[in-house]
């Protein structure tokens, strides 16, 4: 099973790309991992206008087989237990690559919208962007250490 993380904008806090750093590493023993991310270019228009830029660049990565995940906070919410099943779930029902983009600040332009296979929210609080990279990712490998029944989620 493949899983790619594709977002808009550039990782800059250094204690999140050392979390990161730490993660990617941990889930290549579970699965192929692609971490993604599409540079921001400063004045590219209108916000209409950026929403387009931006869902033209993540649709460079994502095949019509993908199943697609936007991280929205209108999205289902999951516990981890109830997300690893869902992961787990997914592998033994497609085995498909899975995709999961974490929008900019604009969120998401229609045609990603409508593409999309699923939305889910981290939480009904917010969070910076940076820090939902770190959350993600850290809840992506909680979820197969769950699959795996080991340790970490205790």
């Amino acid at each position: 099973m493949n899983i790619k993380v594709v977002m808009i904008g550039k990782t800059n806090e250094a204690y999140v790309q050392q979390g990161l750093a730490i993660f990617q590493s941990r889930l290549k023993h579970y699965c192929k991992f692609e971490w993604n991310e599409i540079p921001v270019k400063k004045n590219m228009g209108t916000d209409e206008q950026v929403l387009i830029t931006e869902a033209q660049q993540i649709l460079k990565f994502v095949e019509k087989s993908d199943f697609l995940v936007l991280l929205d906070e209108k999205g289902k919410e999951f516990t981890s237990l109830k997300f690893s099943e869902w992961i787990e779930k997914h592998i033994a029902t497609t085995g498909g690559n899975l995709i999961f983009v974490i929008g900019g600040a604009y969120g998401f332009h229609n045609s990603i919208d409508e593409r999309a296979n699923l939305k889910i929210a981290l939480s009904l609080m917010t969070f910076t962007h940076q820090m939902v990279r770190l959350i993600f990712i850290e809840q992506l490998y909680r979820g197969f250490t769950i699959i795996k029944n080991e340790k970490y989620h205790h």
